[in-house]
């Protein structure tokens, strides 16, 4: 019994300890079970946080429509040369997907975890991306040359192998630096973390320059001399239509490239300045736009690439292929049925075959004798013999003669009857 006022000492001093340093209260749109560290995803006093999550859901949403349709519309798209961009098409609606989603792990507060995440998934993440748009470039310049193009397959798998390089970079500098030197995941240099996106730089200015090439230069048409003008033009347009997509592909390589020179300069020499400013002031503003500026970089280039290069290329795949003007006469698609005789003959002017004009057996002779007969007109035409020859007149030919029999050709030898 002589513990127990030990035991509510303890307890009030706990309780007056606890009341003197009460904990923080939630921000306005946050609920008191959320943690801490993810109260930026719903805090409205700093509302940057929550555009900024809404921007990125929206982001992967559009992401994950396109690539459902595009999974749609793949059976009715017959032409290889437009199939062909599918598959980078698709592989890189997937990283962007991953894109819009990893950058929340960036919005959060940091641990141990989350930042291996970060580190482990940045750079192979925007490796994908470019080097879908590199396979682009050279799916273009193949196409424009007038060569084929390799199949979808076949471009995914080589985008995957380029983006594989970037994963190999990524994970062994976590390795080292987190595994075998013992460092904290969540401290790095920036100018690190800058260096292992080197070789992601790399893929970027190799899609540029390959789709500026085919803008600017285009390819050699392959043509063997025997093609008609028709075959020249109808070359000129598949040409003109695909440097229409390296137009596109060069717009979002370019507009990449100046997102990544204002995020570098921003993170190596912008944030020390601002580090800085937070040791000698206090650390509130290096700790607001420590991490943001990361998140932010990363649902800006999503979008860029999902406007500029995504969404154009599916059009230009999905569209209906220009008719051609050249008339096929094989087609037999629209054939007409064949008229019915003797339903409807047009009316003509001839005058009727007489009854009363066919041959006697003397004229007969004589015609045979002579080798002349006498026309329906009056006219004498040379005749042919009889026993021979037989002129048969078809059905056509009565129709389009109103009727009438026909009379033979001058040389027309027959067909043999006996």
């Amino acid at each position: 019994m002589a513990v127990s006022p030990t035991i509510l000492l303890l307890l009030l001093s706990l309780a007056v300890s606890g009341s003197a340093h009460p904990s923080p209260p939630p921000p306005r749109g946050c609920s008191v079970d959320v943690d801490p560290p993810y109260r930026v995803l719903c805090d409205l006093e700093a509302v940057w946080g929550v555009v900024l999550e809404a921007v990125a859901c929206s982001g992967g949403l559009a992401s994950l429509v396109l690539a459902v349709l595009l999974l749609v519309k793949l059976r009715s798209i017959s032409d290889p040369a437009r199939r062909s961009g599918m598959g980078p098409l698709l592989l890189l609606l997937g990283t962007l997907l991953g894109l819009f989603s990893i950058s929340l792990a960036f919005l959060v507060g940091k641990n141990q975890a989350l930042c291996v995440v970060r580190r482990a998934f940045w750079g192979p993440l925007f490796a994908l991306c470019f080097s879908s748009l590199l396979v682009q470039g050279v799916r273009l310049r193949r196409l424009v040359a007038g060569k084929a193009s390799p199949s979808g397959s076949s471009l995914a798998a080589l985008g995957l192998a380029l983006a594989l390089v970037q994963g190999i970079i990524s994970a062994e500098w976590v390795l080292l630096t987190v595994v075998r030197e013992g460092h904290p995941a969540c401290e790095y240099p920036p100018l690190d973390f800058a260096l292992t996106c080197s070789y992601t730089l790399g893929l970027l200015l190799i899609a540029m320059g390959l789709s500026l090439a085919v803008v600017l230069c285009g390819g050699e048409m392959v043509s063997d001399g025997a093609g008609g003008s028709e075959e020249d033009r109808e070359g000129d347009s598949e040409k003109r239509r695909w440097k229409c997509n390296a137009v596109w592909l060069f717009l979002s390589s370019l507009a990449s490239a100046l997102l990544w020179v204002a995020w570098l300069g921003f993170y190596l020499y912008g944030s020390q300045a601002l580090r800085g400013k937070g040791k000698g002031g206090g650390k509130k503003e290096a700790k607001v736009l420590d991490e943001p500026a990361l998140a932010v970089a990363l649902v800006i280039q999503g979008w860029i690439l999902l406007l500029l290069h995504a969404i154009p290329e599916a059009h230009l795949c999905l569209r209906n292929p220009p008719q051609t003007t050249t008339q096929d006469f094989f087609d037999t698609s629209n054939t007409s049925p064949p008229p019915h005789f003797g339903d409807e003959l047009p009316a003509h002017s001839h005058r009727p075959f007489p009854e009363n004009q066919s041959f006697s057996i003397e004229e007969h002779g004589a015609t045979l004798r002579s080798g002349t007969y006498h026309s329906s007109h009056g006219s004498m035409r040379p005749g042919i013999a009889f026993r021979g020859h037989v002129y048969q007149p078809t059905e056509m030919a009565l129709v389009m003669n109103g009727g009438t029999m026909p009379t033979a050709p001058v040389n027309y030898t027959g067909r043999r009857l006996w």
